[in-house]
């Protein structure tokens, strides 16, 4: 049956036919979607949102694996808009776990009155550009049918798992979890076998936090991790006190930093004594925070020997606390395999101490890979078989990209989103993509939103730029916005020269797509350019009437 929406608050639903009429249609209910709920609400838009999950969250209702938390400090992983809204709310930690921030993202939806305009447990399945109408055809995977003006999509850059990796695991007598896809309830892992597939950030948050409960731990390591130590102090009233009374402050500042944190560059390796350097890393290192990574030197991202000194002073606090050779060469990057902060960089909480533990076990895969799931558990390419209870796979995303080559999406002429994005992965600043008129994205490639950003930071420019360009078009009697040809060229341009000049470049990881087998490769799919820069960019184009952009 067709859902027809009624609310005395918002406009009729305006059925057409058996769709369902909106002025503007939200993919997604976390952190990106509810504020642009809140904004184009605000303007007397119809706008609804349609999100999978049974509740609002995005990224934090379906990471709920042991030991999910905030690597972003929680007082500045806040919405900035509303000084009401930011002083409404109080943190226990520094670093809060995801039950918490899950309640938090509760707590901003109740507060804005949100959830009347959600439409939970519901997979958009597909959508289609009408250049008749000008309008798009969305499909649900229960049928109902939208017709809307406006796509915009929030569905996040961290949300297309890689479930399906190995061969075999539907013959695995266990259980799988997937990290991105924990269960609600259940999920047991204490007292049995069980191995984690991965260590990068996620991976790394799981073993931390259920090696002392598990009987064994088998953990299989293919790339190794530079880590940084999480400090992560409780917040009591005089804490919460004080990063209330900073909220001008933060407001005003984190939006223009590089990394959208409320710390910034402020050291210059060439002007900087070499005994200076080692005084500003150890205190930046004792910071517990990614304040090294995106605080430190910046020249660590282009120059090739201040990368190699930083990332031999991270190998060194490493070796220190794991002083076994063997995992030492497991667990800590070799030199001439990439570079401190050339990847994500996770924060940890006594990880390298849980290898010390007689239950835990670290297995090499690079040279000697996972070949197949079999019912006992894991059997390597020798022909070596693990025996567990439970597999926890930590093997990621496919990052910025897979929400959206997972919809059926076409745009002019029926070209597909997916065909398109499969041969070269492009976008004009990251908010829309030539040939999708009136498709307007966040969290997608060539912006900071694809990975190195405060998320809250880069969701809430996106999603404001968004609603005022919906607002433009409003107050000028514009139906019809899209990427000229020569903008999006321009952009990507722009993107590849900032991108090409950095050693990330030249890594490779799920920044540049290497962790998706097929996927484009050669195209880092952030912005590098900077978070304040980018604002910069965004906003000067919008100032401008919306350079790079076409309206009807």
């Amino acid at each position: 049956m067709t859902q027809k929406f009624a609310d005395t608050d918002t406009p009729d639903a305006g059925a057409v036919g058996s769709a369902t009429e909106l002025d503007a249609l939200i993919i997604g209910a976390g952190v990106a979607g509810l504020y642009q709920l809140y904004q184009l609400r605000k303007q007397g838009l119809h706008v609804r949102a349609y999100d999978a999950a049974t509740d609002v969250g995005g990224t934090w209702y379906w990471n709920r694996y042991p030991g999910a938390r905030f690597d972003s400090e929680a007082y500045i992983y806040q919405y900035m808009f509303s000084e009401e809204l930011y002083k409404g709310w109080s943190w226990s930690k520094r670093f809060p776990a995801q039950p918490e921030i899950e309640q938090w993202l509760h707590y901003v939806a109740d507060t804005l009155d949100l959830r009347k305009d959600i439409q939970f447990s519901t997979v958009i399945e597909s959508a289609h550009y009408d250049e008749d109408s000008g309008r798009w055809s969305v499909r649900t995977g229960d049928g109902e049918i939208i017709d809307t003006q406006f796509l915009v999509t929030c569905a996040g850059m961290l949300s297309a798992p890689m479930e399906r990796v190995f061969e075999g695991q539907e013959s695995f007598a266990g259980d799988i979890f997937h990290t991105s896809r924990w269960p609600r309830s259940g999920g047991e892992v204490a007292g049995k076998r069980v191995a984690v597939i991965g260590i990068g950030a996620t991976g790394i948050q799981v073993i931390q936090t259920i090696a002392d409960e598990v009987d064994h731990l088998k953990v299989f390591i293919r790339t190794p991790q530079y880590t940084l130590p999480m400090l992560n102090p409780d917040y009591g009233p005089d804490e919460v006190a004080w990063y209330h009374s900073r909220f001008e402050e933060l407001r005003d500042t984190v939006p223009h930093t590089f990394s959208g944190f409320e710390y910034d560059w402020v050291h210059e390796w060439a002007t900087t004594p070499a005994d200076k350097r080692q005084a500003i890393l150890e205190e930046v290192y004792a910071d517990g925070s990614l304040k090294l990574w995106l605080a430190g030197f910046g020249e660590m991202f282009f120059e090739k020997e201040v990368s190699d000194e930083i990332s031999a002073f991270v190998a060194d606090k490493m070796r220190a606390r794991l002083q076994d050779p063997a995992l030492c060469d497991l667990l800590i990057p070799k030199p001439d395999e990439y570079g401190f902060g050339t990847h994500r960089v996770p924060l940890e909480r006594g990880y390298l101490e849980k290898y010390h533990r007689p239950n835990v076990e670290a297995i090499g895969v690079k040279d000697n890979p996972i070949a197949r799931i079999v019912p006992e558990g894991i059997e390597l390419a020798d022909g070596t078989r693990h025996e567990v209870d439970v597999i926890i796979l930590a093997t990621g995303f496919d990052a910025g990209t897979g929400a959206l080559t997972r919809i059926d999406i076409r745009g002019r002429g029926g070209r597909s989103l997916a065909q398109d994005w499969g041969r070269e992965i492009r976008s004009t600043m990251g908010l829309m993509v030539h040939g999708y008129p009136n498709m307007l994205t966040t969290a997608i490639p060539l912006a900071p939103s694809a990975a190195l950003c405060n998320m809250t930071t880069c969701l809430q420019q996106q999603t404001e730029w968004i609603s005022d360009c919906i607002d433009h078009m409003r107050r000028n009697d514009y139906t019809i916005i899209e990427p000229t040809a020569e903008g999006e060229e321009a952009w990507v341009r722009h993107h590849d020269e900032t991108a090409n000049a950095t050693l990330v470049s030249k890594t490779n990881s799920w920044y540049n797509g290497a962790n998706v087998p097929g996927k484009p490769r050669g195209r880092v799919l952030s912005y590098i350019g900077g978070v304040g820069l980018y604002r910069e960019k965004a906003t000067e184009a919008a100032a401008a009437g919306y350079t790079g952009f076409g309206f009807e």
